[in-house]
């Protein structure tokens, strides 16, 4: 077979531009710290890279949820927190005020610090967070839950408590409705003496014993200092129920943030991992990478010097 002059010219363009590609794609790897910068590098790598991106987006996700349940039931926690010390002083007053040695004008005071217990805990019903939501609203957020009337005080809030997905399979309450925290009693609550539940809204029980505190009874016969004493230990059982329900809600809230915590540093685990794996995948050997692209560059030039010499030269010159 052969061979003309502009065969060989062709053969060797060829190869002076497959040995500069290789050098370049090599260059390329070498500047931006990728083996894998399109699939066609490494389609089996490429695949499994992109899961996982879509994996740690779909964490990402997760995450910012995540951070966003804790603050809410931050604020719940805090909110909760301030109840139950409430309770705790309303039910001193209220054993306080059932006392036989107090007077009218005695009993009257206790029923004005009631009172501002009452008001204290109306507040924290009404409690919204930084973006003006009402937390114990359920999903009506932007409707003020508690409103307080003539006919004493009513829940205009949702019936549903606020749930987020935390991670793929967990939801988590959020923060409770109204009627759980305040209009609620506990699951095995102290019974009236006639077998029946009570009364469970948190707001009722502090009114009666406060209208209970104001009327006067002086020096009143036996039938009213019964009635006094049996409406004051309603009020005792009434708030003891509402502590009891109070602190199962503080227990399930916890337990929630210290799930949450040890979600984070959990991600924060499996981020660490995860980006070990994709580095693995996609990212450039850097010491080898600096090899090749010393290798290519070399056999580069050396196609440079070979073709210069051959262009020099022809048929009719190799003939002479």
């Amino acid at each position: 077979m052969r061979l003309s002059t502009n065969i060989i010219f062709q053969q060797q363009a060829q190869g002076i531009s497959a040995a500069q590609s290789d050098w370049l794609a090599t260059g390329l790897k070498l500047s931006s710290g990728k083996r894998v910068s399109k699939p066609s590098d490494d389609p089996i790598a490429a695949s499994q890279a992109i899961a996982i991106q879509q994996n740690q987006r779909s964490q990402k996700r997760f995450g910012i949820a995540q951070q966003f349940a804790q603050n809410t039931m931050g604020i719940e926690a805090s909110s909760l927190s301030a109840l139950s010390e409430d309770i705790q002083a309303a039910l001193s007053e209220v054993i306080y005020g059932s006392t036989g040695t107090l007077n009218d004008d005695d009993r009257s005071s206790v029923a004005v610090k009631l009172e501002g217990i009452r008001n204290q805990i109306l507040d924290i019903a009404n409690t919204q967070d930084s973006d003006g939501r009402y937390i114990f609203a359920g999903y009506k957020t932007g409707t003020q839950p508690f409103i307080d009337g003539a006919q004493g005080v009513s829940y205009q809030g949702g019936t549903d408590p606020i749930t987020q997905q935390v991670n793929a399979e967990r939801s988590m309450i959020l923060s409770h409705t109204g009627e759980q925290v305040f209009l609620s009693t506990c699951k095995n609550p102290k019974p009236e003496p006639d077998g029946s539940a009570g009364e469970t809204d948190l707001f009722a029980i502090l009114d009666q014993a406060i209208t209970t505190l104001k009327t006067p009874i002086g020096d009143g016969d036996e039938e009213q200092q019964k009635g006094f004493q049996e409406a004051m230990n309603k009020a005792n059982r009434g708030l003891t129920n509402s502590f009891n329900n109070i602190l199962t809600l503080q227990s399930e809230n916890g337990t929630q943030l210290a799930e949450l915590d040890s979600l984070s540093n959990l991600n924060s685990d499996r981020d660490v991992m995860v980006q070990g794996q994709l580095s693995q995948l996609v990212d450039t050997d850097m010491t080898q990478t600096i090899s090749d692209y010393q290798m290519k560059q070399t056999a580069l030039q050396a196609s440079y010097t070979v073709f210069t010499q051959m262009s020099k030269l022809s048929l009719f010159q190799l003939n002479k």
